[in-house]
């Protein structure tokens, strides 16, 4: 991922397919819009719904439905309007995208303990105050019927927990502060 001014060009490379798509953010606006480039082409996009880990979207006045299947490092699985597609993830994505989030998170600093995908919180393993190790499970999340821990990134003590059992997150939501 580059960025050229506000805008931040991503690569993709779609299994299958000889040709690597490049897509690029041109501008966006609070609502759920915006106006994206893909393959040089300018689209104008709405996001309308977002909930776990299925996205419906309106692109060039085209209803799709997008549906996350699997999430791993090295590849994304997804199920777009009913087709299943591979996309291959830079090597270096999470610290790409968490170095040039436009979501805007405020108070995300290298203390934020974030969730890497979306899920339930089915545990809360520290208390605040607590001291805690690097790799230390913080909370446990559930999705797609899977339970993945969120461990510490740092050595350090618990400031604060930001969700409580039961909740729902999404993917880098912050959980809680390390410090």
């Amino acid at each position: 991922m580059e960025t050229k001014g506000d805008i931040r060009l991503m690569e993709y490379k779609v299994e299958n397919l000889n040709q690597l798509i490049t897509a690029s953010l041109i501008t966006s606006q609070e609502n759920g819009a915006a106006i994206v480039s893909i393959n040089g082409k300018t689209r104008s996009l709405k996001i309308i719904r977002s909930v776990g880990n299925q996205l419906e979207f309106i692109c060039d006045n085209k209803f799709h439905i997008v549906k996350i299947i699997e999430d791993v490092s090295s590849y994304v699985r997804l199920i777009i309007d009913g087709r299943q597609i591979s996309l291959r993830k830079h090597s270096n994505l999470a610290q790409i995208l968490g170095k040039s989030s436009s979501r805007g998170q405020m108070g995300v600093s290298e203390n934020s303990l974030s969730s890497q995908i979306p899920g339930r919180v089915v545990g809360i393993m520290v208390k605040v105050g607590q001291k805690v190790k690097k790799g230390e499970s913080i909370a446990v999340l559930e999705s797609m019927k899977m339970q993945i821990a969120v461990k510490a990134h740092k050595d350090g003590t618990i400031k604060d927990i930001k969700v409580k059992e039961g909740s729902t997150v999404a993917r880098n939501d912050l959980i809680g502060t390390i410090e």
